[in-house]
């Protein structure tokens, strides 16, 4: 006791500020690796809803957006996402990494090099089974180098939405919509899978190989997902994170629950069954939903938007499918898409200041949803038409027919 107070007090306080400090690194870095188990999670729900003749290629996909995006994010896209520029677009030379803060400069750039590689990944199942691999490796290095960070300056590097009060906690639109935007363009540009459509234009089902390996991957997201969103509090010490990390995590959970609850019973009354795979997606649409809000709006309405989000991206799929006659294997840009659509809205709908402070118009949210969807779509129009046209974006008929593995890859994922 007497060596205790012998201590003089400003090392007492030096010693606990390195030891608040080491708890918010380790609980960050933690979410980070959460977050990179998304990205196992996309590579078996992917590979489970598409055919088992490309499987191999499907895998290869998600090793390359986290391979190239890491080397990428760290070169240019941190810099542009979250270095001092204007309101559009930031700038700290290559190689920045940000400084320390209550975490350490690299722990943060981690920390948001695997959410870089979640946007890159979304665009992957919605031009699955078609598109030539070294073209997928050019627009997953642009999506995470430049498409990315610039939107995602807007919110979260001190941009103009952020000015504006757009609240967007973990991604539904900087993450989610960004990638489901980019999706759509690709798959319009790309053009249907061989015999997604009969002469007739009626849509015909391609069935996934492996419904049991999809089912493994949503839990994989779905674990992954305490990590995205509790860990963007970015803060585990205090007794007000340790509520807020804890409200995420219910309402986190609760919107994934809820989604699927609600694709299952639409499903069940439309189809007349209920579908396993819609379920998966329906969980996934509630985690998407509830990403932009969790923070801040309170349980029984988390579970309102997991159900409005899983229900708006049952109908998508639908209307995507037959009404568009855009081929999306997966359901990327419905789950995604609509998915951080929805939930950006409705956080202004259901924020509710008195739980974190948050105050959320409809309005801002809808402006956010609007611009980040308009400029990742137009941007991804005009890379996948410029691929199309000059190198091409599509592979050989004979290759689609016969699949992507042997033709691509040399190699077949099942011997």
């Amino acid at each position: 006791m007497d060596i205790l107070f012998a201590t003089p007090l400003a090392a007492v306080v030096e010693e606990a500020k390195d030891y608040v400090n080491g708890l918010d690194t380790v609980w960050v870095l933690l979410g980070a690796i959460l977050v990179f188990w998304m990205q196992p999670g996309f590579a078996l729900v992917e590979a489970g809803l598409t055919q088992s003749k490309n499987t191999a290629n499907i895998l290869m996909k998600n090793f390359v957006d986290f391979m190239f995006g890491t080397v990428l994010f760290w070169i240019m896209g941190f810099s542009i996402m979250y270095g001092d520029g204007n309101g559009f677009i930031g700038w700290e030379g290559f190689g920045f990494i940000g400084s320390d803060s209550n975490v350490p400069a690299e722990c943060t750039f981690m920390f948001q090099t695997v959410f870089a590689a979640t946007a890159a990944t979304i665009v992957s199942g919605a031009m699955a089974e078609r598109t030539k691999f070294s073209m997928y490796v050019v627009f997953s290095v642009l999506i995470s180098a430049f498409i990315y960070p610039i939107e995602g300056h807007w919110s979260w590097g001190g941009g103009w939405l952020s000015e504006m009060g757009f609240h967007d906690f973990a991604g539904s639109t900087v993450v989610h919509l960004c990638g489901g935007a980019i999706a759509l363009a690709g798959a319009i540009v790309l053009g249907p899978r061989v015999g997604k459509y009969g002469k007739d234009g009626k849509s015909r089902a391609i069935p996934g190989h492996n419904l049991l390996i999809c089912a493994l991957g949503v839990f994989c997201l779905w674990v992954g997902w305490f990590g995205f969103n509790p860990a963007s509090t970015v803060a585990a010490t205090g007794y007000a994170n340790a509520v807020s990390m804890s409200h995420v995590f219910v309402t986190t959970n609760m919107a994934a629950a809820t989604g699927a609850i609600a694709a299952m019973f639409y499903t069940w009354i439309v189809d007349g069954k209920p579908s396993l795979s819609m379920l998966c997606n329906g969980v996934l649409a509630g985690l998407v939903g509830i990403t932009a809000g969790c923070d801040c709006v309170s349980i029984g309405s988390a579970a309102l938007i997991g159900v409005i989000a899983s229900v708006l991206m049952c109908m998508s799929v639908s209307f995507i499918d037959k009404v568009c006659k855009i081929d999306d294997p997966v359901g990327a840009v419905s789950v995604h898409g609509v998915g951080g659509i929805a939930g950006t809205i409705l956080t202004g709908v259901f924020c509710d200041p008195s739980i974190d402070g948050v105050e959320a118009s409809i309005g801002t949210q809808a402006l956010g949803a609007l611009a980040v969807g308009v400029f990742a779509f137009v941007c991804g129009m005009i890379l996948f038409t410029v691929i199309k046209h000059t190198h091409g974006l599509r592979c050989d008929r004979i290759i689609e027919e016969e699949g992507l593995d042997i033709y691509e890859h040399g190699e077949a994922c099942y011997n």
